[in-house]
């Protein structure tokens, strides 16, 4: 026989069930917690913040995350899923490979939530989503209403994540066809590359660009040059701009005194069309707030799983 105790819990997580479908649709919403889990966004934002207290470079980790998720079938937490006989994780795609990280953040912040929550009623696609927005807050940048609902892919694919995610090697027209595929346009472009002004790249990413290429200043290139050698030291981390742990303009005045660390970055600034948008943002950091804003809720839209499509997971790293 049942004990009291479980029938008292097994009615509870009938009642969630119940009122999370209430609220699930086919659109997504800021107040989709706001009933079945009130606490759930307060624990993630503390968690966040502790996190990127003890080390500053998470924040960009986290950020880079939930943008490498989104351009690969959409924003469902299929970056999360660990390598299985069913899963070719995303994780092992040449973008992703021993350079994703905060994975061990975002397991820690899910059970964290769950269990506030009860159970495990917030997806992972939403923890990464609100994740990357409270570590922009966290490193002064933007706040904005992070649309949620999203469910849970039970798939990934490597081979997605190898040909969808933009390459630090593209030039300005491949950057502007790999974002309109995913329904961007080049203001979203331009806004969503000034995230690069959090974090560092490795050396192997930027090694051409500092050795070869003739569009960056002479300085910078040998400065750059002193920590990353034409051969060996490929994981040496450079930052992206010189306030690599302040959310503000530098990366866009960087790239107007052609100092962009990545062929990527400095293809925005480079005689085409983005030129003017660099210009604005470098100049009017509530621009390039608003936009940048503006263009992570648009990606946060990029093909979410919603109503009964997908799962909620227990565990990030695994199919329930």
């Amino acid at each position: 026989m049942a004990s009291h105790g479980g029938i008292f819990y097994l009615s509870a997580l009938i009642i969630l069930a119940a009122a999370v479908a209430s609220v699930s649709s086919s659109s997504l919403s800021p107040y989709y917690y706001d009933s079945v889990c009130p606490e759930a966004l307060p624990t993630i934002k503390r968690l966040v913040e502790a996190a990127v207290y003890k080390e500053q470079r998470m924040g960009a980790s986290l950020l880079r995350l939930h943008f490498h998720d989104c351009f690969v079938n959409g924003c469902d937490a299929s970056i999360l899923l660990d390598p299985s006989p069913t899963i070719d994780s995303e994780k092992n795609a040449r973008p992703n490979l021993n350079s994703a990280r905060g994975f061990e953040v975002i397991d820690q912040i899910k059970q964290a939530v769950d269990e506030v929550c009860g159970c495990s009623v917030v997806s992972c696609a939403d923890v990464l989503a609100v994740v990357a927005r409270d570590s922009v807050v966290a490193l002064g940048g933007p706040t904005w209403n992070v649309e949620l609902g999203r469910r849970d892919s039970t798939t990934a694919s490597r081979a997605k994540a190898d040909s969808d995610i933009p390459s630090p090697f593209m030039d300005l027209p491949a950057l502007i066809n790999n974002f309109k595929s995913q329904g961007l346009d080049e203001r979203d472009l331009v806004a969503l590359s000034g995230g690069h002004t959090i974090g560092f790249a490795q050396c192997f990413v930027f090694r051409n660009r500092i050795y070869n290429e003739t569009n960056i200043d002479p300085e910078f290139a040998q400065q750059r040059r002193l920590t990353c050698p034409s051969i060996g030291g490929n994981s040496t981390l450079s930052p992206l701009d010189p306030t690599p742990a302040q959310f503000d303009t530098a990366y866009f005045t960087n790239l107007i005194q052609k100092r962009g660390l990545l062929h990527s970055d400095q293809q925005v600034f480079n005689g085409g069309s983005t030129d003017g948008l660099v210009n604005t943002y470098s100049t009017n950091a509530k621009a390039f707030s608003a936009d940048f804003a503006r263009s992570m809720i648009k990606m946060g839209n990029i093909k979410p799983l919603t109503g009964n499509e997908g799962q909620i997971r227990s565990n990030c790293r695994k199919v329930n």
